[in-house]
């Protein structure tokens, strides 16, 4: 009979955390393994002072914080556990935990244990007590990468290459967050489906994280129309109005150059720069992103 090394752990299996530009807010997106333990987490977290919201993303529950500390008024069963204090530290995020019994098992070893937390401070947890743990991650901030037209009508598909390049570019600097397909209006001179793609990614290395993923879509684009572009930024809202404008109808390469935000490049100026741009903004918006706007919507 196989034997449990550590029967009351849990390891979560990755954290990771961007910033905004500013430091007052942190996106702190949790890799979980145990989907039960995940749910009990987002409900009761989501009662903690600093939590402006709470969403899940596929394996992953996504926290958006305000910098700051709060004493946490903790009681079993109905506010067992949560954050007590966010830190944006030069290079590095601070994030304290606090549970009690075994949500204090969640809120010490079992986060400071995960991949990308460079080190930490835990109490010991069990049984009744109150027990938490601080951790320390690289600050790291958000890039989303928009592709569209990749294909031709004889073989391809923009949403496979997108998805294996980002798998490819991933590093100990850049931890690959998402992907996403995006449909976009369909146009006459599309291949067939006309959808754009949003890789988004978590980085300390925004330029190379850039450079890597364009000379692999550069050796492996079957297009000569492809586009590719970066925006470095905590928040896409200010493309989403030309991303809506691009699933509503057809939108010229004039519309584009009129995008003067500094936050946005574009790394590959083909016909598909157009949707790749479009993407961004609805990275893991994933309802809006597939709906069809024909126009009307």
């Amino acid at each position: 009979m196989e034997r449990l090394s550590d029967p009351y752990t849990i390891r979560y299996p990755q954290i990771v955390a961007v910033a905004d530009e500013s430091g007052g807010h942190v996106e702190l997106i949790e890799f979980f393994d145990c989907t039960g333990g995940a749910m009990w987490v987002k409900r009761h977290y989501a009662q903690s002072p600093l939590v402006c919201s709470v969403r899940t993303v596929g394996a992953t529950n996504r926290y958006i914080l305000s910098a700051g500390s709060a004493d946490l008024a903790l009681e079993g069963s109905v506010f067992p556990a949560g954050i007590a204090a966010v830190a944006v530290q030069g290079d590095e995020i601070a994030v304290t935990y606090r549970g009690l019994g075994g949500g204090g098992v969640g809120a010490s070893i079992c986060r400071a244990s995960a991949s990308g937390v460079v080190r930490h401070k835990s109490d010991p947890a069990g049984g009744g007590r109150l027990a938490g743990s601080t951790i320390w991650l690289p600050r790291r901030e958000r890039v989303v990468i928009g592709i569209d037209d990749t294909d031709t009508p004889e073989e391809g598909a923009t949403w496979t290459l997108a998805h294996n390049i980002a798998r490819a570019v991933e590093d100990d600097r850049s931890r690959y967050l998402s992907h996403t397909i995006v449909q976009l209006y369909p146009v006459p001179y599309r291949t067939k489906n006309c959808v754009a793609i949003a890789c988004e990614f978590a980085t300390s290395d925004p330029g190379g994280l850039a450079r890597h993923y364009r000379d692999l879509l550069t050796e492996y684009t079957l297009s000569e129309e492809t586009g590719m572009a970066v925006w470095r930024g905590f928040d896409t809202a200010p493309l989403e109005e030309f991303g809506g404008k691009v699933k509503r109808g057809e939108v010229s390469a004039d519309d584009l150059a009129a995008i003067t935000d500094g936050r946005l490049s574009v790394l590959m100026d083909g016909r598909g720069a157009i949707g790749a741009v479009a993407a961004i903004p609805f990275f893991t918006r994933y309802e809006e992103a597939l709906a069809l706007w024909n126009g009307s919507g």
